[in-house]
């Protein structure tokens, strides 16, 4: 879009959150094989440098916690230090999703998911977009979800922090209207990763790593508000407000809407659960 300058990937400093595996390592995976430097972060900061040392020489492992501000904030320095250049593309990626009744929750691991999905985005937009403003160019993607305009039952504290980070990246982007950075939220819908391990989601199309990569390496390019994979199903969920209650609720009822907390496959779902339990 010709209101914001252009940003050539082939002489770009991309870092990602999230980064080891999954959504993020295929994002990874993307920018490298479009020509950027790669900067993953990860908590797991040995399966970041192990997933970097696959992606040849543009690309470098760290270890991050999106949680701690601090550590956001070193692992910036140390990916501009490791590439020699300065944050062109932030890719916030990083997120967790635990799934049940809302009721039966626990608040630790609801502070875990705010601590993340939102404080994360929020860490990581205010660090690296002063920098980015000063330059005159850069650009911000945050991987939302569709959950962050459609409510799943089992999925609430979850869905909260998606809304979160749907309205934030809006009201920040009309914020940075006129600087030269744009801001992007992609919407991914249901994606085959261990994030949605055991679930069967089946009121969401399944899509893969890959297909939302490939929605923010383009994202470059359009400087686009927003972006659904799939299309679709965006639309879909921007219409659903307009839908009469009852109405919805059948239409709810007929495609499952419940899965996360009746369809599960608890000993598939245990690895992912344990993982957010260590952290």
């Amino acid at each position: 879009m010709t209101r914001y300058p252009s940003i050539d990937l082939d002489d770009a400093l991309v870092v990602i959150t999230g980064a080891a595996r999954g959504i993020g390592l295929a994002t990874a995976k993307e920018f490298v094989a479009a020509g950027a430097y790669v900067a993953l972060g990860d908590l797991d900061d040995a399966l970041a440098r192990e997933a970097a040392a696959g992606l040849g020489e543009k690309a470098s492992g760290h270890r991050l916690d999106v949680t701690d501000k601090q550590s956001y904030a070193d692992f910036l320095a140390a990916a501009e230090e490791a590439h020699g250049r300065q944050v062109d593309v932030l890719v916030n990626n990083a997120g967790v999703m635990p799934n049940g009744s809302f009721l039966d929750q626990e608040d630790r691991i609801d502070r875990l998911t705010m601590d993340v999905n939102v404080y994360g985005v929020i860490h990581g937009m205010r660090l690296a977009l002063p920098a980015m403003i000063a330059r005159g160019h850069g650009h911000v993607v945050n991987v939302a979800s569709l959950a962050g305009k459609f409510p799943l039952k089992g999925l609430a504290v979850y869905n909260a922090s998606k809304y979160a980070v749907v309205g934030l990246s809006a009201a920040t982007r009309l914020e940075l209207e006129g600087t030269g950075v744009s801001l992007t939220t992609v919407l991914p819908s249901a994606v085959r990763t261990e994030l949605s391990s055991g679930i069967d989601l089946g009121v969401l199309p399944a899509v893969d790593p890959e297909d939302i990569a490939a929605a923010v390496v383009r994202s470059v390019r359009s400087r686009a508000a927003e972006i659904a994979v799939p299309s679709y199903v965006g639309l879909a969920a921007n219409g659903a407000p307009l839908v009469p209650e009852p109405v919805m609720r059948l239409l709810r009822r007929a495609v499952h809407d419940d899965a996360a907390i009746t369809r599960v496959d608890g000993d598939v779902r245990r690895a992912y659960l344990d993982r957010i339990e260590a952290q």
